[in-house]
């Protein structure tokens, strides 16, 4: 048995040289999307006496996003504190972090996250967890102030500074961003979150062929990356061609990258759904891409862990025309109305008005899907998703006002977005029919050259 520290410098109670190394795995492939991650898995049950391993493993089943999780999380935990009469301190708030997460208590989870940060500042599992969870509800400026205050101890690893990257950029703290993404670069070229960091800068900022350049330069180092991870950076060089007009290349990118990993995880199945929106959003004919997508989604009809999430299953299942929609959708009212009161607000308020609107656009009701989503659109960041994620429900809601004839209220969205998309072709084709229906045949024309760029 051998014990001490993590390869971070956080101490670790006894095991073998296996369970160790499987602990560090679960560290460096949290923080660098490495498949290592997966590890401690078998080496939890390999040593289910060992606190720290065991409370790992609790962690990576919560990561699932799925009902299973805590159901699977639970056992670990069981073992966990079983086995903490022998654990370090710091190991013991790793068990109850796992035990309040499980129990969806994230303001606990990550007030002990803080602890554990105030006295462990290297412990960068703990700082990712604290920022993951805040994400998923939109509290943007708490995933830079832990960030933030990890910066003394742990600067000169690179994970920290792309993880701070993602934080300013989700302020819309643009150019500081910018300069953290690139710090964590220096430290490490092939650091994956710093590139998708530097991509949301890129893509708000609308340097679109820069982008397509900086992450088709990139994509070499992914292959080894997770599947969340592979397939996100290459739905973000997606959104990029979708912007230059390049419709094929982007449908490419969703058959041989996005959809071609862990075809039953969360992340994976909404990028999916997401960029086959896109698609269409943008004249592209995805085929029956739909009804594969959906084969999948349908184990979802009842799943509201993540109101993120659960809004693009549904999109996706009703696009597909599956009656499991309508049951995902009677789950989203469940939870609306049964919801703790912490967030029953987030699903009431804005989830299941915004789930009733997309259904609605899925099936050509666009008149509803403005109705309903509309209002919703302008608390989406409580959901959680980033937002070029989140993104995704103003261009649907786009669609339905220009499908319902809303001509003034789509030029005006449109306008404003096209000051980070001067050139968007999709943006701009849109444009251009727009104003040829507003009678304004000099703007019709600038648009639709504004569209010319050669497909590839």
């Amino acid at each position: 048995m051998s014990h001490g520290r993590d390869y971070l410098g956080n101490p670790v109670s006894p095991g073998s040289a296996a369970t160790l190394a499987a602990i560090d795995g679960f560290i460096g492939g949290f923080l660098g999307y490495d498949p290592r991650i997966l590890e401690v898995l078998a080496a939890a049950d390999g040593a289910p006496g060992h606190c720290l391993a065991n409370a790992y493993a609790g962690w990576l089943w919560m990561f699932a996003e799925s009902p299973a999780g805590p159901v699977n999380a639970v056992r670990y935990l069981a073992r966990a504190r079983a086995a903490e009469a022998g654990a370090e301190p710091r190991e013991k708030l790793v068990v109850a972090l796992l035990a309040r997460w499980i129990g969806a208590d994230v303001d606990g989870a990550t007030a002990l996250a803080d602890q554990i940060l105030e006295q462990w500042p290297r412990d960068l599992a703990a700082l990712k967890l604290h920022q993951y969870l805040n994400f998923n509800r939109g509290n943007c400026p708490e995933m830079l102030r832990v960030a933030l205050a990890a910066l003394p101890a742990a600067g000169d690893v690179a994970h920290l500074h792309g993880m701070l990257a993602f934080a300013y950029e989700q302020c819309h703290l643009l150019p500081q961003a910018e300069s953290a993404a690139r710090q964590a670069l220096a430290l490490c070229p092939t650091e994956p979150w710093a590139q998708h960091a530097l991509a949301h800068v890129m893509i708000t900022q609308g340097r679109i062929l820069e982008g397509i350049g900086f992450l088709e330069a990139a994509s070499g180092d992914w292959d080894g990356l997770t599947s969340f991870m592979y397939t996100h950076n290459w739905w973000h060089l997606a959104v990029f061609y979708l912007s230059e007009g390049r419709f094929v290349d982007a449908l490419a990118i969703h058959d041989r990258h996005v959809w071609a990993r862990d075809r039953n995880y969360s992340q994976d199945q909404v990028g999916a759904v997401s960029l086959l929106a896109r698609l269409e959003l943008a004249g592209q004919p995805v085929g029956d891409r739909w009804q594969q997508l959906a084969s999948y989604l349908a184990t979802r009809h009842a799943d509201v862990v993540e109101p993120f999430l659960t809004l693009q299953y549904l999109y996706g299942l009703a696009r597909a025309d599956r009656p499991e929609a309508d049951a995902l959708l009677a789950a989203v009212k469940r939870r609306a109305d049964e919801a703790p009161a912490a967030v029953r607000g987030v699903w009431a308020d804005v989830a299941l008005p915004a789930a009733v609107g997309l259904v609605a656009h899925a099936r050509g009701e666009h008149a509803a899907c403005r109705a309903q989503l509309g209002p919703a659109l302008g608390r989406m960041l409580e959901i959680g998703g980033s937002h070029a994620q989140r993104d995704l429900f103003q261009q649907i809601y786009l669609d339905s006002l220009v499908r319902s004839g809303a001509r003034v209220a789509a030029q005006q969205l449109l306008e404003e977005r096209r000051r980070a998309e001067p050139d968007g072709v999709a943006i701009n084709r849109t444009l251009a029919g727009l104003y040829a229906e507003l009678r304004l045949p000099a703007q019709a024309a600038e648009a639709a050259a504004r569209a010319q760029r050669p497909q590839a």
